[in-house]
C-alpha cells in the first residue's frame, strides 16, 4: 500500500489539474460549486479574475449606442426619402388627374342651365345650335388641340358669348386635355383657385414643411403661381411625348385684374409663360377679358399672341335665332316688323335675346333693358350745372367728360343714319381712341368707362357704347331740351373753380381811404441784387 505522504501527493496533483481545466473551459461557471472541492472561494477567484474592465464596458455601451443611432438613422432617412419621392410622384399624378375628361367647370355649368336656358345653347338633337358664331370654329381648334403654336386673347363686350363658346368647345372633347378657372385681383383668391383648377396644394400637405425653418405658406402668391406652373411644364413635356398636344389653360375674366403693380407683375409672369409653352406646344393659354387693358397691356411683349374680337351678331343671325326661339317654346310665329324692332332697339348681344326671347312681351322688355342701360349711365356720370359745389369738382370732371363723349357719339350717329350696313345691321357710332381722348380733353378716364360698361374699347382702338341699348340711351339723354345748355353750364362752372384755385388775390386796404403806394427800386445788400420798396405816401391835405 502507497504511503501517506504519496497520497497526498497525488491528491495535490489532481487537485492543481482540476484547476487548470475549470480555467480554461468555456463552460468553466457551470455547476462549479457542485463539484469543486474548495467550493465557494474558488469560484469567487474565478469570477474576480473574468470580470470586463470599466473601458471594456464603456466602449461596449458606446457601439451599442451609435449601432442603434445608425439603425434608426438609416430608417428615418430612408423613409423620408421615400415619402419625398412619392409625394412628388402624387403632386404630378394628381395634377395629370385635373386634364382627364370631366372637368369641374363642365358639370357646374351643366348645373347651372336648363335647355333652353341661353339662346346659344344646344337643342336636344345632337350637333343642333340656335346659333353657330363664325368664331366658334376657330375655338373649337383651340381647345381640341389641333391649333398651336400660339396663345390667344379673347376680347369683347360683356355678355357677346366669349365662355359660352369655351364651353361648348370643351364639352365636345368632354374636357381632356384642358383646365379652366376664373380670374380674380386678389393674388391670394388667384392662387387658391390656379391651385384647385391644377389640384396642386402648393405643398402645404407636406409632412416636411414641420421640419424647416420655412413655413409651408412663408412665401408670396406670385412665387406660389410660378410653382405651380413648373409642375405644369412637367406634365404636358409627358403629355406630349405620350398624347402629341399640348395641354389647355383658360383663364377666365382677366380683365378683373387689377391695374397696378401687382396685377402688372401677374400678368407679365402669365404672358411669359404662355410665350414659352407656345413656343415648344406644351400649353396653350387662352385669355378672356372684356376691357382693352388688358390687350394694351399684352401688346407690348406679344409675339406670338393671337387676338380674336367677338362682337354683337349680325342681325341676320340674331333675327333668325329670335325666330326659332320663339316658335319652337312660344308657338309663336313672330312677324318681320317685330323682329326688326326688337333687333333696332337691343341689337344683337346674346344676353339681351335671351332675355327678350323668353319673355312673353318682348317689345316691353326691350324698353326695359333701355331704361337699366340709361338709369345706369346717370347714376355714374350725371352732370350738377351752374350751382354744383367746389367739393363735387373731381367727380363732376369724370362725368362731364363722359357726358361731352357721349354727346358726341349721338351726333356722329346722326351723320352715320343715311349709311346702312349691306345687311341692315346697326351701325353703331365709334371714334377713333386718340380723338375721344381729345374730345374729353383727358386720357385717363377711358379705361374706367370701359370697365364699369359704359362706353367699349374695341381690339382696333376704337370707343364706342358699350351696346346698342347704352347708345339709345345716350340718344335719349342727349337730346333732351336744355341738354346742352345744362352741360355747357357744368363745364363753365369747372373752368371757374379752377380758376379760383389757380388765383391769388390781394386787398389794400389802403387804397380804400384814398392813400397812394408809391414803388421804388433801389439796390441791395449784395452786388446785383434789386429791392423793390413799397411806401405809402399821406393822401393830399391829410
Amino acid at each position: 500500500m502507497p504511503c501517506e505522504a504519496c497520497l497526498s501527493h497525488v491528491r495535490d496533483e489532481l487537485n492543481h489539474v482540476t484547476r487548470a481545466f475549470f480555467t480554461t473551459c468555456p463552460k468553466r461557471n457551470e455547476k462549479t460549486s457542485d463539484t469543486s472541492k474548495d467550493g465557494p472561494k474558488s469560484q469567487n477567484h474565478s469570477s474576480f479574475r473574468n470580470e470586463p474592465s470599466l473601458s471594456s464596458r464603456m466602449l461596449e455601451s458606446a457601439a451599442t449606442a451609435f449601432a442603434s443611432l445608425v439603425v434608426l438613422g438609416t430608417g428615418f432617412g430612408l423613409g423620408g426619402y421615400l415619402y419625398h419621392k412619392s409625394y412628388k410622384w402624387l403632386v404630378l399624378h394628381k395634377m395629370e388627374g385635373a386634364f382627364e375628361p370631366g372637368d369641374p367647370v363642365l358639370e357646374l355649368a351643366a348645373i347651372g342651365k336648363q335647355i333652353p336656358n341661353t339662346i346659344a345653347s344646344q337643342s336636344e338633337e345632337p350637333e343642333a345650335h340656335w346659333i353657330l358664331r363664325e368664331e366658334q370654329v376657330k375655338i373649337d381648334g383651340i381647345v381640341n388641340g389641333t391649333d398651336r403654336g400660339h396663345y390667344h386673347l379673347l376680347i369683347g363686350e360683356k355678355g357677346t358669348g366669349k365662355s359660352s363658346m369655351l364651353l361648348d368647345a370643351m364639352k365636345k372633347v368632354d374636357g381632356e386635355g384642358i383646365s379652366m378657372f376664373e380670374a380674380h385681383a386678389d393674388l391670394e383668391i388667384f392662387r387658391v383657385r390656379l391651385g384647385k383648377a391644377l389640384d396642386f396644394e402648393f405643398h402645404e400637405d407636406y409632412i416636411g414643411s414641420y421640419f424647416s425653418e420655412r413655413g409651408p405658406r412663408d412665401s408670396t402668391a406670385l412665387l406660389d403661381i410660378e410653382r405651380a406652373f413648373n409642375k405644369l411644364e412637367k406634365v404636358a413635356l409627358k403629355r406630349r411625348k405620350i398624347v402629341g398636344r399640348p395641354l389647355v389653360l383658360i383663364i377666365n375674366a382677366v380683365h378683373l385684374l387689377r391695374d397696378d403693380e401687382d396685377g402688372r407683375d401677374l400678368l407679365e409672369l402669365l404672358q411669359q409663360r404662355a410665350e414659352q409653352w407656345a413656343a415648344s406646344n406644351l400649353v396653350t393659354v387662352v385669355f378672356n377679358s372684356d376691357d382693352y387693358w388688358v390687350y394694351e397691356r399684352l401688346k407690348v411683349l406679344a409675339t406670338r399672341m393671337e387676338v380674336t374680337s367677338v362682337t354683337d351678331l349680325p342681325k341676320t343671325q340674331a333675327l333668325s335665332a329670335l325666330s326659332k326661339y320663339r316658335a319652337k317654346y312660344y308657338k309663336e310665329v313672330p312677324t318681320s316688323e317685330i323682329l326688326a324692332e326688337v333687333y333696332s332697339r337691343v341689337g344683337g348681344r346674346l344676353t339681351y335675346l335671351n332675355r327678350v326671347a323668353k319673355s312673353k312681351d318682348m317689345i316691353k322688355t326691350c324698353d326695359e333693358i333701355i331704361d337699366v342701360e340709361r338709369r345706369w349711365f346717370l347714376n355714374q356720370c350725371w352732370i350738377l350745372g351752374m350751382e354744383m359745389d367746389d367739393d363735387v369738382m373731381d367727380q363732376q370732371k369724370y362725368a362731364a367728360a363722359a357726358m361731352v363723349l357721349a354727346l358726341a357719339l349721338v351726333k356722329r350717329e346722326s351723320e352715320l343714319a343715311s349709311q346702312p350696313n349691306a345687311d341692315g345691321s346697326h351701325n353703331i357710332p365709334q371714334i377713333p381712341l386718340h380723338i375721344a381722348r381729345q374730345i374729353m380733353t383727358r386720357a385717363d378716364f377711358i379705361r374706367d368707362y370701359d370697365h364699369i360698361n359704359l362706353f367699349t374699347i374695341t381690339s382696333s382702338a376704337f370707343v364706342r357704347a358699350d351696346s346698342v341699348p347704352m347708345q339709345r340711351a345716350f340718344r335719349s339723354i342727349c337730346t333732351e331740351e336744355g341738354f346742352e345748355a345744362h352741360l355747357d353750364a357744368t363745364l363753365q362752372r369747372i373752368g371757374d373753380i379752377e380758376s379760383l384755385g389757380r388765383t391769388r388775390e390781394l386787398v389794400a386796404k389802403d387804397l380804400v381811404l384814398g392813400g397812394r403806394y408809391k414803388f421804388l427800386l433801389r439796390d441791395g445788400e449784395r452786388r446785383g441784387e434789386k429791392v423793390t420798396e413799397v411806401v405809402l405816401e399821406e393822401k393830399d391835405g391829410g
